[in-house]
């Protein structure tokens, strides 16, 4: 997979481990940015999703919202 891999998210958001648990299961490298502390990242995954609320993961060009294992791997092209 040579798409780039990005997860906005918060030290105590549930979602956000379980999806950062699962790339790691998948052996997927990828980027964490937290935005409660960082907040130009912050307003970075706003203007991207359009969302406050985390996890916010970017694959390449698709952004997902929340903890979603099908389209995670749908976007990741791996197959569950």
């Amino acid at each position: 997979m040579n798409k780039t891999v990005s997860i906005y998210s918060t030290p105590t958001c549930h979602f956000c481990q379980v999806t950062k648990d699962f790339l790691k299961e998948k052996g997927i490298t990828y980027t964490e940015f937290d935005v409660a502390h960082d907040l130009d990242k912050r307003q970075e995954m706003i203007n991207r999703s359009g969302q406050m609320g985390v996890p916010v993961i970017s694959i390449g060009d698709d952004v997902i919202v929340g903890f979603d294992r099908e389209k995670l791997s749908a976007a990741l092209g791996i197959k569950e």
